[in-house]
């Protein structure tokens, strides 16, 4: 009797081979998005969880098994989605949306080699902030400027090149918490330096800073705070009373605008915030306020001020570590490069487009979606159109709210409805109060594709 005659008979229940499933017609789509290697992974661990099962080799039921398990993998953690909150520039959303010449400017950047640091006249090596400082400066009326990855980067090099090891002045009511329990103290103590706290909470006068001053004061730092407000009985000292003072002993005024705007946001109807151009005119030393916030722009962090200062910052070694790439210097220097234009800025800044989006024209888009979104919820809930308040968002102009409208929904199961709409193809993101789910459609400039997927809803929400 040969070799092959005397094997024993493989057992009916034994496992298919991982090659032979992996070859499969079902997981062909799989193999070809996800690559061989993380659907062999997925295969083994399929056969493993049914072992001795009769469906182990069912080829239907394994290709949605894998594609579930994979699903985390190969599709994008970062998804689209509708911001309906009604905080325009919301962090956890990602903050402003870029105009379309930032966009391709980034993308340009993204495909080919860039000048990044090369000079093409002279062939030799350049600096990366030449993108931008040009704009900034002509915009801020600074005399040199550089950007970092973000405006905490900003304030914790600013302080790191100019105070060191040295004594800094700031007024308790401006000792912030910005996102994240980031806070001014921790950011001044990794800067090295050390904080004077003067004033009171609600109230601090010029002779507060007066005499804090002493033979290891290195700096004044004012903070705006953009994050929240003091109302009633209050006082903080102005940059232009400030900056006498600090002249007179020598000192640098640096200011954290935070969210900071290149504009006067009232010409277009907007609450005022401090512009950059207007603490340099008060003659503060270095400014530091945010890209990718009130400016429209890619998270960023900007200094602009005088020039020794300015340099001193650019040469610190902790440049290096908060510095910008090419893709992002490229998006801000379009994006700087539209505010040359003031009278087009609203239609091409979408920040600035939607912060300003006229309110009646906001009630009429609800009025066209209510009936859609009434029939999506197939009678579950009621479909109010609802005047609103919304927000600009972070840290900008807290107390100042935006006239909006919203797609309100009222009934039961709120929680319920809100996780269905997070689950469309689109997530929709909205907010849950006075006693309603609240789709404020402000920030709603795709009307096609929300509409599209309203019919999923009802299946989504049982």
């Amino acid at each position: 009797m040969s070799r092959v005659d005397r094997a024993e008979p493989a057992p009916a229940n034994r496992p298919p081979s991982i090659d032979r499933l992996a070859n499969r017609p079902e997981l062909a789509a799989l193999c070809a998005r996800a690559g061989r290697p993380l659907v062999v992974e997925a295969l083994r661990a399929w056969v493993e969880a049914r072992r001795g099962e009769a469906d182990v080799g069912d080829a239907t039921a394994c290709a949605a098994w894998c594609q579930e398990r994979l699903a985390p993998l190969i599709e994008a953690s970062q998804r689209r989605v509708f911001n309906l909150t009604g905080t325009v520039l919301h962090t956890n959303l990602g903050r402003a949306l870029l105009p379309e010449e930032a966009i391709e400017a980034a993308v340009q950047a993204m495909r080919s080699p860039t000048t990044l640091e090369y000079e093409l006249d002279d062939g030799h090596r350049g600096e990366r902030d030449r993108h931008v400082e040009p704009w900034l400066t002509r915009l801020t009326g600074a005399e040199a400027a550089a950007a970092v990855n973000n405006n905490a980067g900003a304030v914790l090099i600013a302080l790191a090149a100019i105070a060191e090891g040295r004594e800094v002045i700031v007024s308790r009511g401006e000792l912030i918490e910005i996102g994240g329990a980031f806070r001014i103290p921790d950011i001044m103590a990794r800067a090295g330096c050390r904080l004077v706290e003067i004033g009171t909470t609600n109230r601090t006068h010029l002779a507060d800073y007066q005499a804090a001053i002493g033979p290891q004061t290195a700096a004044i730092l004012k903070v705006h705070p953009s994050n929240y407000a003091i109302q009633g009985f209050s006082k903080s000292v102005p940059a232009a009373e400030l900056v006498p003072l600090a002249r007179r002993h020598g000192l640098p005024v640096i200011e954290d605008l935070g969210s900071g705007t290149l504009v006067d946001l009232e010409r277009w109807g907007l609450p005022h915030e401090p512009t950059a151009r207007e603490a340099i005119e008060a003659g503060v030393d270095l400014v530091t306020f945010s890209g990718d916030k009130l400016l429209g722009g890619p998270q960023a962090g900007l200094v602009v001020g005088r020039a020794e200062l300015v340099r001193r910052v650019a040469r610190h070694p902790l440049k290096r570590a908060l510095r910008l790439d090419k893709v992002r210097l490229a998006a801000l220097e379009a994006t700087l490069r539209l505010y040359a234009d003031p009278e087009k800025l609203a239609r091409r800044l979408p920040t600035l487009r939607s912060l300003a989006r006229p309110a009646g024209e906001i009630e009429a888009q609800a009025r066209r979606l209510a009936p859609a979104l009434t029939g999506a919820l197939e009678a579950r809930a009621r479909v109010e159109v609802r005047a609103v308040r919304g927000q600009i968002g972070s840290g900008a102009l807290p107390v100042d709210l935006l006239p909006s409208f919203a797609l309100a929904v009222v009934g039961p199961g709120l929680d319920r409805l809100a996780a269905a709409l997070r689950r469309l193809p689109v997530p929709v993101i909205g907010r849950i109060a006075d006693g309603a789910l609240l789709l404020d459609l402000r920030m709603l400039d795709d009307e096609p594709t929300f509409l599209a997927q309203l019919d999923r809803l009802g299946e989504l929400a049982r």
